[in-house]
């Protein structure tokens, strides 16, 4: 066996495959400590294991491993996943190469020599020595040929160094010569996405406006629900066990199927009980949401939170794009290179529970075309870089006038012209680090309309002012390539160019974070007051405004 495995190496070179039942090769363990700006950085050391010309470099991944293959010349990259294994191949002749000096220090007996290399706009400074019966670096990038690194310096500040070169038998499992090889892209694609967790939604499914849905009755897994008229799409996932001190991404992709225009749409989850949530109203029509009435006797469904109903959870607030992809044949200009979707990513992480094992999420477009939009959405999570204690997420819904059900009749929020929307809530006891998410958008898309006149939004808290903004948007311009049907005007500006009420078409709308740690548990009221203007004839202005207390509380033991 020993005669094959020399064999194999000697035909094969960087082919070598070494197992511990087989046999532990003669070698060494070349040290690192790392230090920054000359203090020790504890814990943070690194090591080279060298076999037959091999160097294999520490790593705490469980999915990579390194190698510099000095026979070869080449540094090698070790992709584990579930699909298999890939390795992906460098030279050392496309590495940086080094500018050498006249420098030497004496590091571990031995004399080294000093060369600089400048990578990534960081110069990297290193100390090697040829006399070493060994070959090995503490880096990938920064390669002597031949050469052992002793010392490695970043920008002056954060230093790498050997502290001991010591005999040891071990192996190592290199790839095997048939292992698939991938380019430096493909390995750096696949690297990433096996960092987090994706947890696909919708793909490409189609919001429109269409009559004749029709549902099944029970809850299924993983079934696409389409509800008011196809202007909602919903799901019911479930929830992979995931460590909640994790931060959760919500992604969405949105291409026109037809519908040239901007719209309001929403990402939302809705609590998981027919009985105080938006899902009966989907269901069985608008009837089934709670009345608010404002001082004009004007009825608003389901806008605010009581003891029988909570609003629906607003994960994400987007603007279509004036017709991306659909439209970008048909509207073509010279040198307008016309996006072919829009992506929105929003940071979600206080707003999922995911100590839930279900979750309904659903995704709206307001609109009255026959191929409306296409989306797809996924949520991505990423674990927490350390561990940390463990707590449960407090998340209370308190107000939501974005009119999800439009096409089912339900009305818009138009209240704030004469009235304050006024919402009563108790804060539970022992909520650390609370916040107020509050989102608002203004339309009325005409001249003096509030969706192009810039207005004052104040919130209050038993009458108390917290917040006072004019939410405003003056950075539309920058989306113009995704906006292929947006009409031109004669003074060369784009109607997707105008600034807004705190949206764009083809951008998401983020919440303003108010901190209110000094609240205390107890009955609270909040009051939204928003200077909304007058109406002209049968145009109207409204707004879209989205309350949500979140804040953690510690778990039992």
């Amino acid at each position: 066996m020993k005669t094959r495995i020399l064999f194999l190496v000697s035909i094969l070179s960087f082919s070598l495959l070494v197992s511990g039942a087989e046999k532990k090769e003669k070698g060494f363990k070349i040290s690192y400590e790392q230090y920054s700006h000359g203090k020790l950085v504890p814990n943070r050391g690194v090591s080279a294991t060298v076999i037959n010309g091999i160097a294999q470099l520490s790593n705490s991944s469980k999915v990579e491993s390194f190698f510099i293959n000095y026979k070869s010349k080449n540094v090698v990259k070790v992709l584990k996943l579930k699909d298999g294994q890939f390795q992906q191949i460098t030279p050392f002749s496309e590495l940086p190469t080094a500018k050498e000096t006249d420098e030497k220090e004496t590091i571990l007996g031995y004399e080294c020599k000093k060369a600089s290399f400048l990578i990534f706009s960081n110069r990297v400074d290193v100390w090697y020595t040829t006399e070493a019966k060994v070959s090995a670096s503490p880096s990938l990038s920064v390669i002597i040929d031949n050469g052992l690194v002793l010392k490695y310096v970043v920008n002056g500040n954060r230093t790498i160094l050997a502290k001991s070169i010591e005999k040891e038998k071990g192996f190592m499992e290199y790839p095997a010569e048939n292992t698939p090889k991938i380019d430096q892209a493909r390995y750096r694609e696949l690297i990433i996405k096996s960092r987090y967790r994706t947890i696909p939604v919708f793909d490409k499914e189609q919001i429109n406006f269409q009559g004749g849905i029709t549902n099944p009755k029970e809850k299924i897994l993983n079934h696409t629900y389409r509800f008011s008229k196809g202007t909602v799409i919903m799901k019911k996932i479930k929830m992979p066990d995931l460590n909640p001190e994790g931060s959760v991404f919500v992604k969405l992709t949105n291409w026109s199927n037809g519908d040239a225009y901007d719209r309001t749409g929403c990402v939302f989850t809705i609590a998981n009980n027919d009985k105080n949530s938006m899902l009966t109203a989907l269901k069985n029509g608008k009837e089934e949401l709670p009345i608010y009435i404002d001082k004009k006797g004007v009825e608003y469904q389901g806008v605010v939170s009581d003891d029988n109903y909570t609003v629906p959870v607003e994960l994400m607030r987007f603007f279509t794009s004036f017709g991306v992809g659909h439209f970008n044949e048909k509207r073509p200009i010279n040198n307008y290179n016309w996006q072919d979707s829009v992506v929105y990513k929003q940071e979600v992480t206080e707003l999922i529970p995911l100590q839930e094992d279900e979750v309904w999420i659903g995704v709206f477009i307001g609109n009255y075309d026959k191929g409306g939009h296409k989306v797809s959405l996924e949520l991505n999570y990423y674990p927490p870089f350390e561990e940390t204690a463990a707590t449960e997420k407090y998340i209370q819904p308190l107000f939501y006038t974005l009119n999800v059900m439009e096409a089912s009749g339900q009305n818009y929020g138009r209240m704030f012209k004469n009235d304050t929307l006024a919402v009563e809530f108790t804060l539970d006891e022992n909520v650390e680090d609370l916040q107020l998410l509050y989102t608002s958008t203004g339309h009325g898309g005409w001249g003096n309309g509030d969706e192009f006149v810039p207005k004052v939004n104040q919130l209050l808290i038993d009458d108390e002012l917290i917040f006072k903004h004019v939410p405003w948007r003056s950075d539309c311009a920058t989306y113009r390539m995704s906006n292929p049907a947006s009409g031109n005007f004669g003074n060369g500006l784009s109607s997707s160019d105008l600034s807004r009420s705190n949206w764009c078409p083809a951008t998401l709308t983020s919440p303003y974070y108010i901190p209110l740690s000094n609240l205390k548990a107890g009955k609270h009221v909040i009051k939204v007051v928003i200077d909304q203007g007058d109406d002209e004839g049968s145009s109207f202005n409204h707004w879209s405004v989205s309350g949500i207390l979140v804040g953690n509380k510690e778990i039992s033991k």
